[in-house]
């Protein structure tokens, strides 16, 4: 017999907490994967072997849905094109995806994918992505605007939600 203890299963809050790190983290996945041209593969492995749940001596990293993670990364580099297209939609006219500040981008990505799956209702995705948004923008100056375009793009994602 093994001398350690069988794994409990998480709570159904430790869930929800484990998938919105793994957003969190897909945000900053795919703000790396632009601006270093390094390959998503190679950048992922990077996160799962060295931040996720990565303890140092002076911060630890939330524990987060690896495979929830690994989906919205997946989702969001194969389908970079339509979700793009379908945020320029969501933008007024003069603000191309393109003059978005791509940690904005970033999130329109990986909030797109997660759309586009289709396994989180439209206005938790929302929701979620708002107030990652607020973590990367703490003076509150972009949720308004975040919240405004994922609107439009759910909206478009799942229409039948609406």
């Amino acid at each position: 017999m093994s001398d350690t203890p069988p794994k409990r299963r998480p709570t159904q809050e430790e869930r929800r907490a484990r998938k919105g790190a793994a957003r969190f983290y897909a945000v900053q996945a795919l703000f790396q994967m632009e601006a270093s041209d390094v390959p998503i593969g190679e950048i992922t492995r990077q996160f799962e072997a060295h931040r996720i749940g990565a303890e140092t001596e002076t911060e630890t990293w939330a524990e987060a849905d690896v495979n929830h993670f690994r989906r919205l990364i997946e989702l969001a580099v194969d389908r970079q094109a339509a979700i793009d297209q379908m945020t320029d939609r969501a933008l007024v006219a003069k603000w191309p995806i393109s003059r978005i500040d791509p940690t904005l981008r970033a999130l329109f990505r990986a909030a797109g994918a997660e759309m586009l799956s289709a396994q989180t209702p439209a206005r938790v995705v929302i929701s979620q992505f708002v107030d990652i948004a607020k973590a990367f923008s703490p003076e509150g100056r972009e949720t308004n605007f975040v919240n405004a375009v994922l609107d439009h793009m759910a909206r478009e994602a799942c229409a039948a939600e609406f």
